[in-house]
């Protein structure tokens, strides 16, 4: 298996995050909905609010138009209600204009202290069908907009999307430095990785086997090398971790008991990513599963049958997880998005379980980009900042 070179090499700690369910509902039983765990603010907030507690470095603010709640206005409500946690905002190009998404990036990094990441989205709007090359171009002005917004003293720029001249940066210069919030990114089709090996930072996997996920690193590695970069790598998948693996794969059956199908298919099928080609990867990985949905020992694809997107989970013992983390680590991925049903719940699972035994880091601090500070020592095992 390749093992990729990542810009912090050095580095033998991970950003672990958790997931706020803001674009989809939680569940007790995945397909079920539940008035209690509906993607409302109050319940994203308590998601948000348990994995600061349990101490996870960031925590994935994803969008959608479907389901939930707008995400940088979450991201503002939440700011002054923690201290720790990084929030990994994401930001769907084009929704906004450039400079005023400048702008408000500034407004939100500021008001955390630094303690902001970005998700680069690039779907469709809703009422809009585009090409996907055209999304990609779209965000790929973008990102280079916020770059000039964060970085020089004038924004000028002419593309095939938008064009500026002349536009002074001060309201648009953010809290962090040498470059901004860092950019994380997820992306399969050439054009994708293009724009993630020029100009992101962490490049994020869906689950997939371990040789597939390998194949998808080098690729973008490839990539990043044409323009002398290095990429950090990370992954999103699901968490269902107990005392033993009878127990964690009591509750993986016990998760999709009352799923029909059918209802499966139509909370997959509204989401604006539903033909992506991630998407359809996913898809391919529950049809190559086994008869109990394993396409590699603990990775269980049932999630899949009811979400859209990230569609499969860890299942385990506390030490099958951590050898299954480890395994990620050595291949070269640095940054872990996990997430469970329902998410406080396995928030606190995951927090008490497997997170006290993992050495952690923020990877803004890492990179330098908080002001008046080295980049932070990573902790040390059981260690909470």
């Amino acid at each position: 298996m390749t093992v990729v070179p990542v810009t912090s090499s050095d580095l033998d700690a991970a950003e672990v995050s958790w997931f706020s369910a803001l674009c989809s509902d939680d569940y007790e039983y995945l397909g079920v909905p539940d008035g209690a765990l509906r993607s409302s603010w109050e319940n994203c907030r308590d998601i948000l609010l348990e994995a600061e507690h349990q101490g996870f470095r960031n925590i994935l603010c994803p969008s959608s138009y479907q389901v939930g709640q707008d995400t940088l206005s979450f991201v503002a409500g939440c700011a002054s209600l923690t201290s720790n946690i990084n929030m990994l905002a994401a930001i769907r190009c084009g929704e906004m204009q450039p400079i005023m998404l400048a702008r408000t990036v500034a407004t939100l990094d500021h008001m955390l202290k630094g303690r902001l990441t970005l998700n680069v989205i690039s779907s469709d709007f809703p009422g809009e069908v585009a090409e996907s090359n055209y999304r990609y171009q779209r965000s790929r002005e973008v990102v280079e907009i916020l770059k000039q917004a964060w970085t020089q003293d004038e924004i000028n720029y002419s593309g095939e999307v938008y064009d500026f001249k002349g536009i002074n940066t001060d309201p648009a210069r953010p809290y962090q430095q040498n470059g901004g919030p860092l950019l994380y990114f997820g992306g399969y089709s050439p054009a994708a990785l293009e724009l993630c090996g020029q100009h992101c930072d962490v490049y994020l996997m869906w689950p997939e086997p371990k040789d597939q996920l390998a194949e998808r690193m080098q690729a973008v590695n490839t990539v990043a090398e044409r323009y002398g970069r290095t990429l950090d790598y990370g992954l999103r998948v699901h968490m269902i971790v107990r005392d033993s693996e009878a127990e964690a794969k009591e509750y993986a059956e016990h998760l999709v008991s009352q799923l029909d199908d059918e209802y499966g298919q139509l909370i997959r099928d509204r989401a604006h990513d539903s033909i992506s080609l991630g998407v359809a990867h996913q898809a391919k990985a529950r049809e190559l599963a086994d008869k109990f949905g394993y396409i590699e020992p603990h990775l269980w694809t049932g999630v899949g049958r009811a979400r859209s997107g990230c569609g499969a989970a860890l299942v385990g013992s506390t030490d099958q997880i951590m050898t299954q983390i480890e395994s990620y680590q050595n291949m070269g991925i640095r940054a872990f998005i996990f997430s469970g049903y329902p998410h406080i719940d396995e928030c606190k699972s995951f927090g008490q379980r497997v997170l006290p035994n993992l050495k952690t880091c923020s990877l803004p601090e890492v990179y330098g980009r908080i002001p008046s500070q080295t980049p932070a020592t990573p902790l040390g095992v059981g260690e909470r900042r």
